[in-house]
């Protein structure tokens, strides 16, 4: 089998109401660059890149396309280290290791098509069959009803039938942040597991001084306090506080998070597997972090397609530490309005009674909706 064509696939939705994360970026759209790997068997698979979906089509487009066609897809390892050999005089981390990504996920869903089994199965098997999610929300959307919405939110998840809930935080307002992950936790209760996440927004201090305030609401982690840059910043709040630090979703490769593993700066790290490498690489970080006793729990942010390879990777992935009653890694299930998750699959990755089934279909175990595809096509 050879690779005959790769193709980039620019999505782009409008979001009716706009939502607002700690560092102030206004969400009005919602874009994926989804890669499409065509074989001369007939045989294609579907992979995405995280971040600015034009610049990840670019890379791909005039620096991999070149290098890929022609080659066997199974050699999926091999393809990875000579693109980024190729690139990593230009960057070790950041797009280009995204572009690297979504070739990565294509071609793995390329393998399970081919041997008609699920992409778990060719990276060492099912831990489990369904993963928990936890839905991540609670944006700022109405800013005269900051601890109304975030409430009313969480009730609607905890309704839905999710076991967890992380809540945005960053307002500027250490005393108003706490106050309201105080009143979501009284609204959902003791059961409901709840972590937030403040997209690197405070000081060390800041961080220090928040996390002591938030310690009685039980928290599950507290995910990215500090900017992903201050390694050192990142041990003193993880040693700080009583509770688990979680970060990572801004590094990339086995390298990027080799000296946050070996010196455990966080508690938890989160690999994108459309940002930090693909499965290849990911499967590497992940043992890393299993070397070295640090919890891996994937970012997931994108399409149909970067879910369905996140739910594979999870299903993979050992329990951490093994135990009689386990606590499984979770899937971070983004509830904000899009479609390209959504739609995109013709079967989409969806919460039945608290869980999500790992779909035992070829590759990434979902089939895209080409009218889909072309309904939101934008380049």
């Amino acid at each position: 089998m050879k690779i005959t064509d790769v193709v980039c696939h620019i999505l782009q939705s409008k979001v009716e109401k706009p939502f607002v994360s700690a560092r102030g970026w206004v969400y009005s759209t919602r874009a994926s660059c989804v890669v499409e790997i065509s074989t001369d068997e007939g045989i294609t698979g579907w992979g995405e890149c995280y971040g600015p979906a034009a610049v990840a089509k670019s890379i791909v487009d005039t620096q991999f396309k070149p290098r890929v066609i022609g080659k066997d897809p199974f050699d999926v390892e091999v393809i990875w280290e000579d693109l980024y050999n190729r690139i990593k005089d230009y960057g070790l981390s950041g797009m280009t290791i995204s572009a690297i990504s979504g070739i990565d996920i294509a071609l793995w869903d390329i393998c399970g098509r081919a041997l008609n089994k699920p992409v778990h199965k060719l990276i060492g098997g099912a831990y489990r069959t369904e993963v928990i999610p936890y839905a991540t929300g609670l944006y700022f959307i109405d800013m005269n009803r900051l601890t109304e919405e975030a409430v009313e939110e969480a009730l609607e998840f905890k309704a839905d039938g999710f076991r967890a809930i992380k809540m945005k935080i960053g307002l500027g307002d250490l005393k108003l942040d706490a106050a309201r992950v105080g009143a979501v936790r009284k609204a959902i209760g003791p059961d409901i597991k709840l972590a937030v996440d403040a997209n690197h927004c405070f000081s060390v201090p800041n961080a220090i001084k928040l996390g002591r305030m938030m310690e009685e609401h039980d928290l599950l982690w507290f995910e990215e306090p500090i900017s992903p840059e201050d390694r050192d910043g990142y041990i003193e709040v993880s040693r700080a506080l009583d509770m688990a630090v979680a970060g990572g979703e801004n590094e990339f490769t086995r390298w990027g998070f080799r000296d946050i593993v070996a010196r455990k700066a966080m508690d938890i790290v989160q690999p994108d597997l459309c940002a930090a490498g693909g499965f290849s690489e990911c499967r590497k970080i992940a043992a890393l972090a299993s070397a070295f006793g640090v919890e891996c729990v994937p970012h997931a942010w994108g399409s149909a397609i970067g879910l369905a390879a996140t739910v594979q990777f999870l299903a993979a992935l050992p329990d951490q530490p093994p135990a009689f009653r386990p606590m499984p890694p979770m899937l971070e299930f983004e509830q904000t309005p899009n479609p390209l998750r959504d739609h995109l699959a013709t079967v989409p990755i969806a919460l039945r009674n608290g869980v999500v089934p790992v779909p035992g279909g070829p590759g990434l175990g979902i089939e895209i909706d080409r009218s889909v595809l072309l309904k939101y096509k934008v380049a």
